[in-house]
């Protein structure tokens, strides 16, 4: 078996070969081609956490993975991320296992590339500015996939923590040679916005409707059982995609608060969810259909993501000789 390390996993995954990688696994889910269950999990109540499961299958990548992924929130500000995975894979053809990957770079790449697909089909081709609500992982990633898809000139950031703001920003500004600078509140990043990741595990919304700019696209990845990003407003008035429906929508842990919330208390219906992301891109939905349009991508998620991600991985650690191997017998 192939054990692929994280600092590893992180060179080898080349953010745009995953965005084009995904598109292929969006479209295999929608088309009903590859297989991903809603995920399940243990809950660990006295530490805000839980362990969850999610396998998948991935025919165009000839992928069959399953990842093990722990959230602990309260990781927040000390030196373990607050989402750390694993991920299996295995031989579709045999079962057999192949490889052993760290999940936690790949968790954190494969949503932001997701996001960024999000942004190729939905926002205007000259969105230029970014609203990172967040400072963790997840809004890195992001910043760092979303200039592959749209020409950033100028990142906005805001979080809880306004040192974390000013790091991130500085940080940011080096690495991608775009001009990044921390707001003081979230209202701020998105006044005049183009593009806003919401990365955030938040309870009340850090995205409201008299906040935006017509034309935005947002995309929001955050989760937390007990609140939302999102407010009633915005998810009434935007054109919502997803990647699965049925993931979406499920219960706990599975679905998003997001939309089921203004479900449950009959502010949208379950048909408000347009697409998703594999209509869009067979063009059996359409996307975004004028320049004022509000858009948003709602992610819970799905294995078929870490499926495709794992697969590049596990063929770059080949070509490279990366990795280690060992035997289970």
């Amino acid at each position: 078996m192939l054990v692929v390390g994280r600092s590893e996993v992180a060179a080898l995954l080349d953010m745009d070969a995953l965005i084009d990688a995904l598109a292929s696994a969006m479209t295999d889910l929608s088309a009903g081609r590859a297989a991903a269950p809603d995920r399940v999990a243990a809950m660990v109540p006295e530490r805000e956490g839980f362990v969850a499961a999610m396998p998948g299958y991935v025919p165009s990548a000839g992928a069959l993975t399953s990842k093990l992924v722990s959230v602990f929130p309260r990781n927040a500000g000390t030196p373990l991320p607050t989402h750390q995975a694993l991920i299996v894979a295995f031989d579709p053809d045999t079962g057999e296992p192949v490889a052993l990957l760290d999940g936690t770079a790949i968790t954190a790449a494969r949503t932001a590339a997701c996001s960024a697909l999000s942004a190729r089909l939905l926002a205007r081709a000259d969105a230029s500015v970014l609203a990172l609500l967040g400072t963790g992982a997840q809004a890195r990633s992001h910043a760092r996939a979303m200039c592959r898809v749209r020409p950033l000139r100028h990142i906005r950031v805001a979080g809880r923590n306004p040192a974390h703001a000013t790091a991130l920003a500085a940080e940011l500004s080096a690495e991608l040679g775009i001009p990044a600078e921390a707001v003081a509140t979230y209202a701020q990043a998105l006044d005049g916005a183009d593009i806003a990741a919401a990365t955030t595990h938040a309870v009340d919304p850090v995205v409201r409707r008299p906040w935006l700019t017509p034309g935005v696209h947002i995309t929001s990845v955050g989760f937390n059982p007990a609140g939302r990003e999102v407010d009633d407003a915005t998810i009434a008035d935007a054109l919502v995609c997803v990647e699965s429906r049925q993931a979406a929508l499920a219960p706990f842990p599975a679905g998003s608060n997001d939309l089921l919330h203004p479900i449950r208390d009959g502010v949208i219906t379950a048909d408000h969810v347009h697409a998703e992301l594999g209509e869009l891109l067979t063009g059996s939905r359409p996307g975004r259909t004028a320049p004022d349009q509000i858009t948003l991508y709602k992610s819970v998620g799905v294995a078929v993501q870490d499926a495709a991600a794992a697969a590049l991985v596990v063929e770059a650690a080949r070509e490279r000789s990366a990795g280690t191997h060992i035997v289970l017998d």
